[in-house]
């Protein structure tokens, strides 16, 4: 068994024209929002976390050395492709993924209304059952920049298992 924490963190700034924020896309899903993430690719901080939870449970280099923010290829790239190559990582190294249990800390938009679609969709990225995919939604109580809506926050865990085990 090898377990993997990811955490990222990208702030939010106004979308463009207004601002540098990019659209807001978190888990692979768009939600409507005045603002968005400041960052090369999509911004999507759900998938950052999970992706480096992945490698870091490999024992890989982080996402940031595999897929650098300063590298053309991926500005405003889809972050689902960094997940589909740590997915494969997992596999060639024998390793299933039991479960994935992510915290995404974030004043607004609120993810309750579409936590169902945000599981499907990373239990589809990920290529297992959506009952192995939890997903929190907090806030930080008005402290901080993630408080102040100024950032996102993400956290996840994940458990992989060599591949063969049923534990």
């Amino acid at each position: 068994m090898r377990i993997g924490h990811g955490y990222d963190l990208h702030r939010l700034e106004p979308v463009a024209p207004a601002g540098a924020g990019r659209p807001f896309v978190l888990g692979g899903v768009s939600f409507d929002h005045d603002r968005g993430p400041v960052g090369h690719s999509d911004g999507d901080a759900l998938l950052h976390a999970v992706t480096d939870a992945l490698l870091g449970a490999l024992g890989e280099d982080d996402i940031g050395q595999l897929f650098p923010d300063d590298h053309p290829d991926w500005d405003g790239a889809s972050s689902a492709i960094f997940l589909q190559e740590a997915v494969e990582r997992v596999k060639r190294a024998g390793y299933r993924i039991a479960n994935l249990d992510a915290t995404v800390i974030l004043e607004a938009p609120k993810i309750g209304p579409r936590k169902s679609e945000l599981r499907q969709r990373l239990s589809e990225l990920l290529g297992i059952p959506v009952e192995s995919v939890n997903l929190k939604g907090k806030t930080h109580e008005k402290v901080d920049a993630v408080g102040e809506g100024r950032a996102v926050e993400v956290h996840v865990v994940t458990l992989l298992v060599a591949v063969g085990r049923t534990d």
